[in-house]
């Protein structure tokens, strides 16, 4: 079932991109340090950020010095994302594909949660990988 997402240009501290995926009432967020994919086989470091309320999905603004996150936030690209099965389930596994339907991110994408030795500190774990798959 499709489900939007947002992608925001983020000028905090260090520039950086925030993914949005809504899932299961909220806006899961990663944040990602060099800007997302463009190209088919690139891959990105995509930080797990907390969970967003999905008004925040529209916000576009300053938050305030001394706030969390504070600097300037503008809405990069935006549209519905299908995940492929339960995106919770997947997102539990370590790894989530989907397609976006953006005005700049169109095709398959990837969240993939490294493997670690231990299960333990791969849920620990906030580092994973967003990988662009190429078109649908």
């Amino acid at each position: 079932m499709p489900a939007r997402f947002v992608m925001q240009r983020h000028d905090a501290r260090h520039l950086h991109y925030d993914v949005r995926l809504e899932m299961a009432g909220v806006f899961k967020s990663w944040a990602l340090p060099k800007g997302p994919p463009l190209i088919v086989g690139e891959r990105r470091l995509a930080i797990m950020t907390t969970d967003h309320e999905l008004s925040f999905g529209d916000f576009a603004g300053m938050i305030p010095d001394r706030e969390y996150g504070a600097g300037i936030i503008t809405i990069w690209d935006q549209g519905w994302y299908t995940p492929e099965g339960d995106p919770v389930d997947a997102l539990a596994r370590g790894e989530l594909r989907f397609m976006l339907h953006g005005i700049h991110l169109t095709g398959r994408f990837r969240l993939i949660q490294p493997q670690h030795r231990k299960w333990q500190e791969r849920a620990e774990s906030k580092k994973w990988l967003l990988i662009n798959d190429g078109p649908g």
